[in-house]
């Protein structure tokens, strides 16, 4: 019984304060379990993201970051290696991270912002890949503008392509599709 106790005690402790800013941002260590979604947002299973597409409901926003790629100064990325990601999805690098880049914050705000124009009452889906904190990140900085409708897709791609659906090739928003 104490060994049981002692693992329910470190499970509800509360995560290292060394890997989270002041705002309450992941920093560092992003590949690592995501234990619930940021406050005010629902987390999607699999199975709800799934009839949520084939429905052609939900705004898929992937910010898985561009391993090993970067940002010009013209906006366009210099990729190492292609992205594969749910179909229809808008993918914005790096968009999770923290401290994040003010250009990239711009972007990602705005592109969002663009998006949500076209369909404005459409729910936000924010993903990456399994066990990462950059969609956690990036839909509670969408929450703490303001928007609401977001929900987190924390399989992300490794659970999308693990329930036998596609992935597709996709590139940075705003650079179109190939």
């Amino acid at each position: 019984m104490p060994m049981l106790a002692a693992m329910l005690l470190a499970a509800a402790a509360p995560a290292d304060p060394a890997l989270f800013d002041r705002s309450g941002y992941r920093t560092s260590h992003y590949r690592a379990v995501v234990p619930s979604p940021p406050e005010g947002i629902r987390s999607l299973t699999d199975r709800e993201a799934i009839a949520l597409h084939r429905k052609g409901k939900g705004l898929f926003i992937d910010v898985m970051p561009a391993e090993g790629g970067t940002r010009l100064a013209t906006g366009q990325w210099r990729l190492a290696e292609e992205r594969r990601s749910i179909s229809g999805a808008r993918w914005f690098p790096e968009a999770g991270r923290s401290p994040l880049d003010p250009v990239i914050a711009d972007w990602f705000r705005s592109g969002v912002a663009a998006l949500r124009r076209n369909r404005p009452g459409a729910p936000l889906v924010v993903f990456c890949r399994a066990d990462c904190w950059m969609s956690w990140n990036a839909a509670r900085r969408l929450r703490s503008s303001g928007i609401r409708n977001i929900f987190w897709y924390g399989p992300g791609t490794d659970g999308w392509a693990e329930n036998g659906q596609s992935l597709e090739v996709v590139r940075p928003f705003g650079e179109g599709r190939r």
